[in-house]
C-alpha cells in the first residue's frame, strides 16, 4: 500500500536501513484504508557532527502527514518520527474523515484500527510537580536547566523580580520568556 522514496543526503542507503524504514513505517498502515496507496518521502541526513535527521512526508487526499527528528542515531531518529506520525493519525482521523463524507467519498482512515491501545484523552496530564522559585538572573537557570537535562526551567529573575522562563531552542541555543506584570 505505501510505497517509498527513501533518499539519503551524506549517507548510502543501504538495504538494512531501507528495510528498517519500510518496517518501522509499515506499522501505520493499519491506519489505513486497503484501496488507497501514498508514497513516503522519506529523507535520511547525517550531520558532520554524526547527528542523523529523519524527514518523512506521506501526502494524502485533505492531510499531508510530516514529522522530523534529529537524534545521534539514525534507527532512533526513525522510531521518533514513526512514532509522531502515528500521533498525527489518531489526531486529525476523525477531521479527515467528517471531510471526505462531506465530500460523498468513503472514509480515508480506519476509525477502529486492530490492536487499538488505550488512547490517552488529548490533554491528559500525566504528572504534576511544584516549584519553589528562587531569584537567579537567566544565566544561572541554564546551568540549573543543563544540569537536570530538561528542556525548559522556571525561575524569579532578580533583576525584575518577575516569572521567567528558559527554554532550549530547537538550534541549540536558548530563548527566554518574560511576563509582564
Amino acid at each position: 500500500m505505501l510505497k517509498y522514496n527513501v533518499r539519503g543526503e551524506n549517507i548510502e542507503v543501504t538495504d538494512a536501513l531501507r528495510s528498517y524504514v519500510e518496517k518501522r513505517l509499515n506499522k501505520l498502515e493499519k491506519y489505513f484504508e486497503l484501496n488507497q496507496d501514498g508514497i513516503a518521502h522519506v529523507n535520511l541526513r547525517v550531520y558532520r557532527d554524526h547527528s542523523a535527521k529523519v524527514e518523512v512526508t506521506i501526502p494524502l487526499p485533505y492531510l499531508v502527514l510530516r514529522a522530523e527528528e534529529t537524534t545521534d542515531d539514525m534507527y532512533r531518529s526513525i522510531d521518533f518520527v514513526s512514532e509522531k506520525l502515528e500521533r498525527q493519525i489518531r489526531k486529525y482521523k476523525t477531521r479527515v474523515n467528517r471531510k471526505s463524507r462531506e465530500k460523498g467519498l468513503q472514509d480515508f482512515f480506519v476509525e477502529q484500527p486492530e490492536e487499538e491501545e488505550k488512547k490517552p484523552s488529548e490533554f491528559d496530564i500525566v504528572r504534576n510537580k511544584r516549584v519553589s522559585l528562587k531569584p537567579m538572573d537567566p544565566e544561572e537557570a541554564i546551568l540549573q536547566m543543563d544540569m537536570m537535562e530538561h528542556d525548559f526551567f522556571v525561575f524569579e529573575d532578580a533583576e525584575t523580580n518577575g516569572i521567567s522562563v528558559v527554554y532550549r531552542r530547537n538550534d541549540g541555543r536558548y530563548g527566554l520568556i518574560e511576563t509582564n506584570e
